[in-house]
């Protein structure tokens, strides 16, 4: 999954685009409220951690603005602003979810997990089909006969975003889009070498090809 990481404080950001990117995400980052609007208008995000003190434009205002402008994403809003009319205030402006500083990553490693399912209508539990169960602490999947397939960064990620989207035709285009962050010129070629990778750990009939559309995640009929 993409993710849009919006802090000025240098230090927090760097650290925290590394933690993500550890729990596979691909992180894109900004320090100010200028920037973070216009991101988030033109990148395809599937979340955003915003501060809300931001130079330029603040958080609040950035936020209002994309949900002014239809643009859905869900938003976990950080701030160190302890007030509960702030918090009021941050949700009325149209954020998803609110975390406080100081925190602990695993704290929002957690919420941001709980907020992708919540956003795409699954249940806040682990991400299954067909028997495989993703296990995002360990970025593998583990069959119900006991079997563990140990994944690479990217084939956590794109695994991720099928069952996210189970029975839905995705793109290679939207695959690159959501499995990488701003810095790769990734090939959409380099989509069918890992969709084939997935194909051989988990199974040869779990992703189908939909000739000149793209990638599905088969769901059983009746499900």
């Amino acid at each position: 999954m993409r993710m849009l990481l919006v802090e000025d404080d240098v230090l927090l950001r760097d650290s925290l685009r590394l933690a993500l990117q550890a729990v596979g995400y691909a992180v894109d980052t900004c320090g100010d409220g200028v920037e973070a609007a216009h991101l988030g208008e033109v990148e395809p995000y599937d979340l955003v951690v915003l501060d809300l003190g931001l130079p330029l434009r603040s958080g609040l205002d950035v936020l209002r603005g994309w949900r002014a402008r239809g643009i859905t994403v869900p938003v976990l809003v950080l701030t160190a602003r302890d007030a509960w009319y702030e918090r009021v205030d941050g949700f009325q402006a149209g954020a998803d979810d609110y975390l406080g500083k100081p925190f602990h990553f695993e704290e929002l490693a957690a919420r941001l997990a709980a907020l992708a399912k919540r956003s795409r209508g699954h249940a806040p539990v682990a991400l299954s089909v067909e028997g495989w169960q993703l296990d995002e602490a360990r970025q593998r999947a583990c069959h119900r006969d006991g079997r563990a397939v140990t994944l690479t960064a990217i084939e956590f990620r794109m695994l991720r975003c099928f069952m996210l989207r189970p029975g839905e035709v995705l793109s290679k285009s939207y695959l690159i889009g959501h499995l990488y962050d701003a810095s790769h010129d990734a090939d959409s070629n380099v989509i069918e070498v890992f969709v084939n990778r997935l194909r051989r750990k988990l199974g040869s009939e779990l992703i189908a090809t939909r000739r000149g559309q793209g990638y599905v995640l088969v769901q059983p009929a009746g499900r």
